[in-house]
């Protein structure tokens, strides 16, 4: 199979709870001692944090990093429409920047990630322990596999440093028994040293790492980290930025299929078979067929009888949408805005068309029994309603449908394959150009230019590009975050990005109001945690 080194059996992996004072509870007799015999056993334990990432980093219908990414942010919605979505009014407060600390939302980020967390020390604290060449593998497999999962962990500090900021560090399992709060800027010079210490014993990134971390993926890691530096620590690190960005474009850190490059199309990188695009640098791997487990955007986006679009065999919840001033802002000519959303009378895959009678989707609720058809609004037009509307207003077909990540037929042999990005070359592209013009107060130099076109270009014909490729006084910032918006719609970057741009708090989107209060900047220390760990202390503002 594609991606088989992700699915080896964790048969007896040691489980770790996901105890939310971040001590782990080993519930089985099974020991590092006896347990860690071959390679299998060794790679079951380092993979299982990888596999663990899908519930919080990926696109899945439960509470994670990427849904606070997107949800509180200007692109992506979760109505109520009629008689569904309401949910205890969980997706209002996060559109309209009011969540509490008693929120779900809020909690299971923290416990998830931590767990994550949990698993990453678990396993060091196992493999050091462990003579690996009594068991056929080398001393430097050890290094490298340490170094591997020290640099995942980092990873997790990294999101949890992006949401709640201040936060308890934890290293060795189980100590202390009540980690303190460790103030943001340590905890990204922590980030910091643990990817640096570790990124130049990883192993190239090549084919066989699809899925997991390699020294492209880590460099990537370091660029993130750099370009918020400066709301992340105080500090702004642009050239730090720029360096770790030119690591991975000399193709020094390797790529998926040779030398990393910008993919020709602006589907390959989300495809069933993305695990081959020349621009992937780090994504969570799926394999449906392989595994049985399948990536949750189906579920996230889908309409209920949306599985007729596709030739697929399951329908979605038909939860999230795209706002109107999202979807307006790409251009009619912008083929990003023709391939990656479903809009209008929607018709069903030709292999499901008994007739060209048969050929229309049809509603299941306000428009049961006609033509499905999405709009560009969210609001009762079954009820003659006109205007902006709002988040309790929506119906079955309200808002564009997100359509960059598809799942090919029932069929097909990679059905449900797609891996989810977590970072691409395209946005290292971004991050170098957003360095160079931060660096040079703002404005665009020709290199940052001629980085943001490349990206860009794919997005257009031959014949629209001319009038649609940037020069040095029409790449301004605010223009920068608005393509990056087109450019990175559902990846879960888009709080960040706001936040980094200073529009999170002051921009208008929608039936969305600034909500100007510096507090929402940071997501609270749940009120959970706090009753658990007497050490933590909450964040500004939700005292």
């Amino acid at each position: 199979m594609k991606k088989c080194i992700i699915y080896i059996s964790l048969g007896l992996l040691l489980t770790v709870s996901a105890c939310t004072k971040l001590d782990e509870n080993i519930y089985s007799q099974v020991t590092a001692d006896n347990f860690f015999n071959n390679k299998q056993e060794v790679m079951a334990a380092v993979l299982r944090p990888f596999t663990h990432a899908r519930a919080w980093a990926t696109m899945q219908d439960r509470h994670g990093y990427w849904r606070l990414q997107e949800l509180t942010a200007d692109q992506q919605a979760w109505p109520q429409k009629g008689r569904h979505g309401y949910d205890g009014a969980q997706w209002i407060r996060q559109h309209y920047h009011q969540w509490t600390i008693v929120d779900r939302a809020i909690e299971e980020p923290w416990e998830l990630i931590y767990w994550g967390i949990g698993f990453c020390n678990n396993t060091i604290a196992d493999l050091e322990k462990v003579d690996f060449t009594a068991i056929g593998m080398t001393d430097a497999d050890k290094a490298s596999i340490i170094a591997e999962t020290k640099v995942v962990s980092a990873w997790h500090y990294l999101k949890l440093l992006d949401l709640y900021g201040n936060i308890p560090i934890v290293t060795t399992v189980g100590e202390p028994a009540n980690p303190p709060t460790t103030p943001r800027a340590e905890v990204f010079a922590f980030v910091e040293k643990e990817l640096k210490d570790n990124v130049d014993l990883l192993p190239k990134l090549s084919a066989p790492l699809v899925g997991r971390v390699s020294q492209a993926a880590g460099y990537a890691m370091l660029a993130e980290l750099y370009i918020n530096a400066e709301i992340w620590s105080g500090t702004s690190r642009w050239d730090d930025c720029i360096a770790a960005c030119d690591k991975i474009i000399s193709g020094e850190t390797g790529g998926l299929n040779g030398a990393p490059e910008l993919d020709p199309d602006i589907l390959t990188p989300f495809s069933v078979t993305n695990h081959l695009s020349k621009e992937n640098l780090f994504q969570i791997a799926f394999d449906y067929r392989a595994s049985g487990d399948a990536p949750g955007y189906p579920a996230v986006f889908w309409h209920y009888r949306q599985r007729q679009i596709y030739n697929a065999e399951r329908d979605g919840n038909n939860e999230w949408v795209t706002t109107p001033n999202a979807y307006d802002a790409y251009k009619n000519n912008d083929l990003r805005k023709q391939e990656w959303f479903l809009m209008g009378v929607q018709k069903k895959h030709p292999d499901l068309r008994n007739s060209p009678e048969d050929s229309i989707v049809l509603g299941t609720e306000e428009y049961s029994g006609k033509p499905l058809e999405f709009v560009n609004n969210i609001r009762r037009n079954s009820e003659g309603e006109s205007g902006e509307g709002g988040m309790t207003r929506g119906e079955e077909n309200s808002g564009a449908r997100f359509n960059k990540y598809r799942p090919g037929t029932v069929n097909d042999e990679d059905y449900l394959g797609n891996d989810f990005v977590v970072y691409r070359l395209t946005e290292i592209y971004f991050f170098k150009a957003e360095a160079l013009m931060r660096k040079n107060g703002g404005a665009a130099t020709q290199e940052a230019v001629d980085l943001i076109n490349a990206c860009k270009q794919r997005a257009f014909t031959a014949a629209d590009w001319p009038a649609e490729a940037y020069t040095t006084s029409t790449l301004t910032l605010d223009e920068l975050l608005a393509e990056r918006g087109r450019e990175f719609f559902a990846e879960g970057k888009r709080r960040s990005d706001m936040i980094r741009f200073g529009t999170f708090l002051t921009a208008s989107w929608w039936d969305h109001q600034p909500s100007n209060d510096p507090k929402w900047l940071l997501f609270p220390i749940p009120q959970k945690q706090l009753v658990i760990n007497p050490a933590l202390k909450q964040n500004p503002g939700y005292e």
